[in-house]
């Protein structure tokens, strides 16, 4: 095993980020994380990112360095690869302080995943079982952007890259002689494409529990709704429920208020009322005049969906365990559940790429064998 120090570089200046940058896009890959804080905001807060590269780890403090073109260069080099675990807020952070992806990511949990170590593995967890080092796990919950940072912080910041590179080079050795390196490319890129393209607002009121039982104007207002909310979660830099809660955006569209007397509700009183009050009511106003009404989202299953959905689940556990994958790596419950309530069901999003042949096309077939079999 290499020799790594994990005795963290401290990284403040201009002249030394610049120069660190030029040679780290010298090597084939570099390990990166973020801290931040996001406690009272709608985006993270970026306050430190770390870089491993194979020897040392460096802690590069974003809020004292001025120019952080350098860094952002590096992210976007597409000959470097960065190697990442469980990337997708950091991924965000890092948007957030460049205004850029990292491209192309080895997302380490990922790669974990698809040799057969299991899904959602924390980092930690990865290393002691990869590597046999054991991690402290003290200063999760620190406040990062308080100035300086402990010994401890920074020690613990340092660990988070230190042993990335190692991981890599042995998960990317199994990777590829199980013949599935490019699973996690494709992965990775599918993350990356993510992180560029979030969901526009319009799209947020799937997400309401009970959203299906709405139709017609009802669903117009909830997706309107959903919409101006997250906007102004955006706009504002504050938490979604800091604005609205959920619940009362559904307890809305489901009422349809006109006037401001009935309007008020628990969540949705005091100074939330007097802020939003008149702006929520010309949302519902116009919501309940639109000519595009949105269609109904899939109700819940039925009972013979249901057992369909059983015996899907049982075709996914029978393909885990002859590939050594987690089921959840392969399918989600969305997408069968998708397939299930599809009257001509397709293979889309993460079913297709290496997953339409692992499963995908096993899927479909036994669901056609199951209506198949229904039909007189």
């Amino acid at each position: 095993m290499l020799k790594v120090d994990t005795t963290p570089t401290w990284i403040d200046s201009d002249e030394q980020l610049a120069e660190l940058c030029q040679r780290w896009c010298q090597q084939k890959a570099v390990a990166l994380d973020t801290e931040f804080m996001r406690s009272r905001t709608f985006y993270p807060q970026p306050a430190l990112v770390q870089v491993g590269d194979g020897e040392r780890c460096y802690l590069i403090d974003n809020l004292a360095i001025d120019n952080l073109e350098p860094l952002r260069d590096l992210l976007l080099d597409t000959r470097v690869t960065k190697i990442m675990h469980s990337c997708s807020e950091d991924l965000e952070t890092l948007d957030r302080l460049l205004g850029v992806t990292p491209e192309p990511i080895f997302d380490t949990q990922i790669a974990a995943a698809l040799t057969g170590m299991g899904a959602g593995l924390g980092y930690a967890a990865a290393v002691k079982t990869l590597l046999n080092i054991e991690l402290p796990k003290s200063e999760t919950r620190s406040d990062w952007l308080q100035r300086p940072l402990s010994e401890a912080q920074k020690n613990y910041a340092a660990l988070d890259v230190a042993w990335l590179p190692l991981m890599y080079g042995v998960l990317a050795k199994r990777l590829r002689e199980r013949g599935r390196l490019e699973w996690l490319r494709e992965d990775c890129a599918v993350l990356v494409s993510a992180a560029r393209n979030p969901q526009p607002p319009e799209l947020y009121y799937q997400k309401v529990k009970g959203a299906w039982r709405l139709r017609g104007k009802q669903l117009a207002a909830l997706q309107d709704l959903c919409a101006w909310r997250e906007r102004e979660a955006r706009l504002r830099d504050l938490p979604r429920n800091h604005l609205l809660k959920e619940n009362v955006c559904m307890n809305l569209a489901q009422q349809l208020p006109r006037h401001r007397a009935t309007l008020a509700q628990p969540g949705l009183e005091g100074r939330a009322l007097r802020e939003h009050g008149e702006a929520l009511l010309q949302i519902i106003a116009r919501a309940a005049e639109r000519e595009d009404m949105p269609p109904r989202l899939p109700q819940p299953l039925s009972r013979r969906e249901g057992e369909w959905l059983k015996l899907l689940r049982q075709c996914v556990s029978n393909v885990a365990e002859r590939e050594d994958l987690p089921a959840e790596i392969l399918v989600r419950k969305k997408e069968l559940e998708t397939l299930v309530q599809s009257p001509r069901p397709e293979l889309e999003g993460r079913l297709r790429g290496w997953r339409e042949d692992v499963i995908g096309k096993p899927l479909l077939n036994a669901l056609n064998a199951l209506r198949e079999e229904e039909t007189p």
